[in-house]
C-alpha cells in the first residue's frame, strides 16, 4: 500500500521502466493474437504465399507495435494539448483528399505520401475521440445541460462526418458520427438532449438518401434483393454467405476453402477476410475470432472504469467504440445484415491506414491505463 501511495504521488514524473511496467501485456497480447490470426489468414488469401498479403501486413504490424507502446508513455496533459493539432491535421487532410485524392473503386479516399496510400478519414477517427474527450474533459454536469456548450461539439464532428461524405465514403461517415453520439452520450448528455437530436433523425435519412450516388442506392438495393443480379451488384454478399455456410461447424481445413482459394470469393484480403475465417475454420473458429474481439472490447471499457481522471475515461471509451463499430459494421456486412460499406476488419483485413490508426488508437488506451492513477486539474489541464 505505501509503494501504491508513492507511485501515485510521483506518477505525472515516474520513469520509463515503471511506465512500461504498468501496461497491460495481457491486453497487448490479445492485440497480437488478432494480428496473428490476421497473418494466417492473409497467408491463405494469398495462395499459401506470404506475399502480397501476409508479410507487408506483418511488417504494418511491427511498426504499428512501436508506435502503441510509444503512444502508451505519453501522459494524459501532452495528450489534452496535441488533440488540437491531431483534430485540426484530420481535416486539413481530408480537404487535401478532396482535391488531390487518388480515387479507387469510385471514391477519393488516399493520398499518395512517397508511395504510400493513407486515408485520412482513418485517422480522423481517432483524432476526433481525442478532441471531444478534451473538450468534455472540462465541462462539469451543469455545463452539459447547457445546449450552447454543445453547439462546438457537435460542430466538430459534423465537419469531418461531411468531408467524408463528400469522397464519397458513407460507411466511414456513419462510423464518425457514431463515435460522436457516443462521446456525446458518455460524457452526461441530458436524456431530452438525445430525444432532441433522434426526433429529426428519419427525416434525415430521408434527405441523404435522395443524395446518395447512384452506387450507393444500388448498395442498398442489392442488400434488399441480391439474387436479382447474381453475377452483378449481388454477387459479392451472394458469395460472401456461400462462404459463411460452407464451412460448417468445424471448416474445409487451413489453406482449402473452396470459394477463397478458388477466387469466388471477392475482396477475400479486406472487406471480406472474416467469410475466409467462418469457410476455413468453420463456425467454431469464427466464434473464437468474434470472442477475441469482445475481449478487446471490454477490456477497453474495463480501462475506461479504473481510470482516474474524466479525459482518460473518455479516451478509452471511446477507442473502445470505434474498434466496437469497426467490428459490428463489418462483421454485419459480410453477413448479410447491412449494405457493403467497405469497412475492414481490424487487425485482420489487409491495409496500412487502417492498421496504423487501430494501433495509434490503442496506444491511446493503454495510455489512459497506464496514467490510470493521474489526477487531472481538467479546467486547466495539469497534473494535480
Amino acid at each position: 500500500m505505501r509503494f501504491h501511495k508513492r507511485l501515485l504521488r510521483a506518477e505525472p514524473s515516474f520513469r520509463l521502466m515503471a511506465k512500461l511496467w504498468r501496461i497491460s501485456w495481457l491486453y497487448v497480447l490479445l492485440i497480437c493474437a488478432l494480428a496473428g490470426i490476421g497473418y494466417i489468414t492473409l497467408y491463405s488469401a494469398g495462395g499459401g504465399m506470404p506475399y502480397p498479403f501476409a508479410a507487408p501486413q506483418a511488417a504494418r504490424f511491427a511498426v504499428g507495435l512501436v508506435l502503441m507502446v510509444t503512444v502508451a508513455m505519453l501522459p494524459p496533459h501532452l495528450l489534452m494539448r496535441a488533440s488540437w493539432g491531431m483534430y485540426a491535421l484530420s481535416l486539413v487532410l481530408l480537404v487535401a483528399v478532396l482535391h488531390m485524392g487518388h480515387v479507387g473503386k469510385g471514391a477519393e479516399r488516399w493520398l499518395m505520401v512517397g508511395g504510400l496510400q493513407i486515408q485520412p478519414s482513418e485517422f480522423a477517427k481517432i483524432a476526433l475521440v481525442a478532441v471531444l474527450a478534451t473538450w468534455f474533459s472540462r465541462m462539469d454536469y451543469a455545463r452539459m445541460g447547457n445546449p450552447l456548450w454543445l453547439i462546438p461539439p457537435a460542430i466538430m464532428v459534423l465537419l469531418p462526418v461531411g468531408l467524408v461524405l463528400k469522397e464519397p465514403n458513407l460507411g466511414t461517415a456513419v462510423i464518425i458520427g457514431g463515435i460522436g453520439a457516443t462521446m456525446f452520450f458518455t460524457a452526461g448528455m441530458r436524456l431530452w438532449q438525445i430525444l432532441l437530436l433522434i426526433l429529426p433523425v428519419p427525416s434525415l435519412i430521408q434527405f441523404a438518401y435522395g443524395h446518395l450516388h447512384d452506387y450507393q442506392k444500388a448498395r442498398i438495393t442489392t442488400f434488399l434483393h441480391p439474387e436479382n443480379d447474381p453475377l452483378g451488384a449481388g454477387y459479392n454478399i451472394i458469395q460472401s454467405k456461400i462462404a459463411l455456410g460452407s464451412g460448417g461447424m468445424w471448416g474445409q481445413g487451413y489453406l482449402h476453402g473452396s470459394q477463397g482459394q478458388l477466387n469466388f470469393l471477392p475482396e477475400k484480403q479486406t472487406d471480406f477476410i472474416f467469410t475466409m475465417i467462418a469457410e476455413e475454420w468453420g463456425f467454431i473458429g469464427a466464434v473464437a475470432v468474434i470472442a477475441l474481439l469482445v475481449l478487446l472490447i471490454m477490456g477497453g471499457m474495463i480501462m475506461a472504469i479504473r481510470c482516474r481522471n474524466r479525459f482518460g475515461r473518455l479516451i478509452a471509451l471511446g477507442i473502445s467504440m470505434n474498434f466496437f463499430f469497426y467490428c459490428l459494421v463489418n462483421l454485419s456486412m459480410v453477413m448479410g445484415a447491412i449494405p457493403v460499406g467497405g469497412v475492414p476488419l481490424p487487425l485482420v483485413s489487409y491495409g496500412g491506414s487502417a492498421m496504423l490508426n487501430v494501433m495509434l488508437g490503442f496506444g491511446l488506451l493503454l495510455s489512459t491505463w497506464v496514467h490510470r492513477d493521474t489526477r487531472l486539474d481538467e479546467n486547466n489541464s495539469k497534473t494535480a
